[in-house]
């Protein structure tokens, strides 16, 4: 005869367990839903191999309670799983014999954040019902005694349930792993709180990253970390941060500078990732990971009008199953708004957004271990308007909120714009081969841009220019890019002394750069307008083979070690043309280089488990960037055409504690990275021209530190900061900084170039100290309404924004901006009413500056990019 039992304290609405199964089989079988990560530490691998198709069930799992009692119980066998807070309910299934689980609802003080309830999905056969064994076992075992129709959530469970951090899965490693679990310094951002925030692209994001700067310069964003980046001034330049989309790779700056939409998070890796991510990867790496198809029909709509742009956005999807084994997705994003500058030449308040973004996915699952899930999006995104802002060169800037440009500009009758159309596609398949993974993704990039930058016409004492008294000088340069890749990787299992992952890929991409600079004073006295243009057309080929071994020496001490070989092929061509009337037209000498390159960058890593929730680690990795031609500067010679690649060291060591029951984590991790034949392209305004060189050797040191505090009752603590020390090391030959003459630093004087060397100057977007502090509280009001708040202080120390280092226009100045969040709700998340602010105490600050002198505007000044004002929106979502 059986014996009922209460559920355990920790089971919220649970009801009577009986007949527990025998825990006799060695391997629990589990489907894992999108963002729990189920996993032991025993060498049990949880997938089933190969799968059934059966009938289905779902659990919802209150993770922590379940691996504490699970733990004391069926050691050394501990579940961990993203799904926070969520109530479980248990009961006996006559048909089968053994229990069952079944989602609960959860009770309003259960809930810490909306949407936390993740369910999993479970298979209902032989080794599916070992977990539920299991599961009835560990209720079993804590069972106190009382009526099962009477059982009810003990206070102490209620606040275990509300005060525990959610559970950050990730991908950094090739595989799914806690976030505390993995040995790099990362900053991951869900889809929920990019959307909270309002993160819509990769500059939104900086904020939020220690150690991280994005510079805003229109459809070609330009990523540092820890100091080192490609530069704003050479928009051919492969990037020293590559951004990957569901796992394809991105080299060019605008190629993924459209898709923050229906994301399931952000991955921002710091540190050299050359061993599993491959080139151009020497400072670090950004992953985006889109939102999947959903088992249930689900979907939501926001609609938002910002008050300052005086615009509207509206965001949403629609996700589902289309049969048995095949779900869908469809996600869009469409946006009017205004921008922040008062153009008092046109009326129009640049930039003008205007975008279009869509994505489709299908997932198929037919069984067997098989999952194949193709995604496809188009993005149209434009900027009517730029902004530029003038300066003084003789004091510091004191930003305003209107310029000077007028339409139309340049030798064609052209306004000034940018605007970006991209096709991204990704075919992602995973097969069981017996208890390995292997894994194919195939992808297809393609974009074109249009830009015209136009330059603030306004005199440095901010007053609308006479006719003539300022010489106009615009810039344009499209873009055409075509890349393919092929990855194939294969995966061991995990829980096992020796766990693997080994893989080979393989890109090819063809680029095309025009650029026009039109000088208004070069086609005064001439019959046709002044202008310099050149063409650059690059093809490469690229493919890699990489591999990286974790080998347990114990449970609690771990060595990881991989290595990947890299070869880069690459054939430039480049010509140019002045235009400075019927007589003057010249032609410059056609350019061509090939290189070919290769690469080796390893990594090692030693792990140790101080406890089950306290982590050190120590790493050591290399990174590369390859070599390329110059393509901005109009009298390249081909002896200055081609420059090398780059290498990066990085030594860095830190910890990961989960603390107080999973209440609070701290993570903290120092750095040394150094550069050698760093690429650097510098403006020489007095000449109107690029010059494109390896440094020699930069390095930067630092420290980045976390914390995240649920204090208890719906509120929540945030803090990060970072330390840097970035500087060059060694650079012989270095161009003029704005305070010296020609004749201290002649780059075509041998004698001026060995003693002109910059040694200790620090590195761009640099700062020496950025991070950010915050609250989140979030509480019900009622049963049918909830509250929420959040704010955000983000910070950064001054830093230069110029690559002559001046010290009064070169030179942004420390600062503060503020974020914040009201929102009214359902208690179901439902629907939300929201007021959204971005820098709301309008903090005017420049991502980049340069000189022109008066030869090219007729009076000499400082022009900045500046970065965006504040934001202000009211928001309203319904979601089904």
């Amino acid at each position: 005869m059986s014996q009922s039992h209460t559920a355990a304290p920790w089971c919220a609405n649970s009801v009577a367990v009986a007949n527990p199964m025998p825990l006799a089989a060695p391997v629990i079988s589990a489907v894992l839903p999108d963002n729990c990560d189920i996993k032991t530490s025993n060498c049990i691998h949880l997938r089933h191999s190969p799968p059934k198709k059966v009938d289905q069930f779902d659990v919802g799992l209150p993770c922590n309670g379940l691996r504490a009692e699970l733990s004391k119980i069926l050691h050394p066998i501990v579940l961990q799983c993203a799904c926070n807070h969520v109530g479980f309910a248990a009961s006996a299934d006559p048909a089968i014999g053994t229990p069952t689980a079944q989602h609960a609802p959860r009770s309003a003080a259960a809930r810490t954040r909306r949407g936390d309830s993740m369910r999993t999905r479970i298979e209902r056969n032989s080794t599916t019902r070992i977990l539920a064994g299991l599961i009835a076992v560990g209720i079993a075992a804590s069972a106190m005694p009382a009526l099962a129709q009477d059982a009810a959530p003990a206070p102490a469970a209620q606040d275990e349930a509300r005060d525990t951090l959610t559970e950050i899965v990730v991908t950094a490693t090739k595989r799914e792993q806690r976030l505390q679990d993995v040995p790099v310094s990362i900053a991951a951002i869900g889809g929920e709180d990019l959307t909270e925030r309002q993160i819509t692209d990769l500059r939104g994001l900086q904020g939020y990253v220690p150690n991280m700067a994005i510079l805003n310069s229109g459809v070609n964003p330009v990523v540092y970390i820890r100091g080192f980046g490609s530069g704003p001034n050479n928009v051919a330049f492969d990037q020293e941060v590559s951004v990957y989309l569901d796992g394809i790779y991105g080299g060019r700056g605008a190629q993924f500078s459209a898709p923050f939409f229906d994301l399931e998070r952000v991955e921002v890796l710091r540190g050299p990732q050359g061993a599993l991510f491959g080139r151009n990867t020497a400072a670090g790496a950004i992953s985006l990971i889109s939102a999947r198809p959903t088992k249930v029909l689900k979907g939501s709509l926001s609609a938002a009008y910002n008050f300052e742009r005086k615009g509207y956005e509206f965001t949403g999807f629609v996700s589902g199953p289309l049969s048995d084994t095949l779900t869908a997705r469809v996600a869009g994003k469409f946006v009017r708004q205004k921008g922040w500058l008062k153009n008092v030449a046109t009326g129009r308040t640049d930039p003008e957004l205007d975008q279009e973004l869509i994505r489709g996915t299908l997932r198929w699952e037919p069984g067997s271990g098989t999952e194949i899930t193709l995604k496809a999006e188009y993005g149209r995104h434009h900027l009517l308007g730029g902004i530029t802002h003038s300066g003084s060169l003789t004091e510091k800037p004191d930003f305003t909120d209107t310029r000077y440009v007028s339409d139309p500009y340049g030798p064609a009758p052209i306004p000034e714009q940018s605007g970006i159309k991209s096709t991204n596609v990704a075919l992602t398949a995973n097969f069981a081969l017996g208890d390995h993974t292997l894994t194919s993704i195939t992808g297809w990039s393609h974009f074109t841009t249009a830009r015209l930058s136009a330059y603030d016409e306004f005199s440095p004492d901010r007053t609308v220019p006479a006719n003539g008294a300022n010489r106009r000088y615009a810039n344009g340069f499209p873009e055409a890019f075509d890349q393919y890749s092929q990855e194939i990787r294969l995966s061991s299992p995990t829980g096992g002394t020796l766990e693997y992952v080994v893989g080979a890929y393989f890109d090819t991409a063809d680029y095309h750069l025009h650029q026009d600079s039109y000088y208004q004073n070069l086609g005064a006295a001439n019959t046709l307008t002044g202008a310099q243009s050149t063409d650059f057309y690059q093809t490469s080929w690229a493919y890699s083979i990489f591999g990286q071994g974790t080998f347990r020496f114990a449970d609690s001490f771990r060595a990881i070690a991989g290595v990947r070989y890299s070869n880069t092929t690459k054939h430039g061509d480049f010509t140019s043309r002045t235009d400075r009337g019927a007589v003057f037209n010249t032609i410059g000498p056609a350019v061509s280089g090939r290189l070919n390159e290769d690469y080796i960058d390893p990594s090692a890593t030693l792990q140790f488990d101080a406890s089950k929730d306290i982590m050190f680690y120590a790493t050591y990795g290399r990174g590369s960037k390859s070599g390329g031609f110059v393509s901005n500067t109009y009298n390249v010679t081909p002896a200055g055409f081609q420059f090398k690649p780059e290498r990066s060291t990085n030594y860095e060591a830190g910890m990961k504690a989960t603390l107080a029951g999973g209440r609070a984590i701290f993570n903290l991790s120092v750095f040394k990275t150094k550069f050698k034949d760093l690429q650097q392209s510098a403006y020489d305004p007095d000449r109107r021209t690029f010059f494109t060189r390896n440094a020699a050797i930069a390095s930067s040191t630092g420290f980045e530190a976390e914390a995240q505090w649920l204090v208890g009752q719906g509120l929540q603590l945030n803090g990060s900061v970072a330390y840097l020390d970035a500087k060059f090391d060694d650079y012989p030959g270095a161009p003029c900084l704005s305070l010296e003459t020609l004749a201290q630093c002649n780059s075509a004087d041998p004698v001026s170039i060995a003693a002109h060397n910059i040694k200790g100057t620090p590195l761009q977007f640099a700062p020496k100290w950025s991070g950010n502090v915050g609250f989140r509280f979030d509480r019900d009001l009622s049963d049918d309404m909830n509250f929420l708040v959040s704010a955000n202080t983000l910070f950064r120390s001054s830093y230069f924004i110029a690559d002559g280092y001046n010290p009064i226009w070169g030179k942004q100045e420390g600062w503060a901006k503020i974020d914040a969040r009201i929102q009214l709700g359902g208690s179901n998340d439902k629907w939300n009413v929201a007021l959204v602010g971005r820098n709301l105490t309008d903090k005017k600050t420049a991502a980049a500056s340069l000189r022109f002198p008066a030869s090219i505007t007729g009076v000499a000044r400082a022009i900045y990019g500046m970065d965006e004002y504040r934001s202000l929106a009211i928001e309203g979502t319904i979601k089904f």
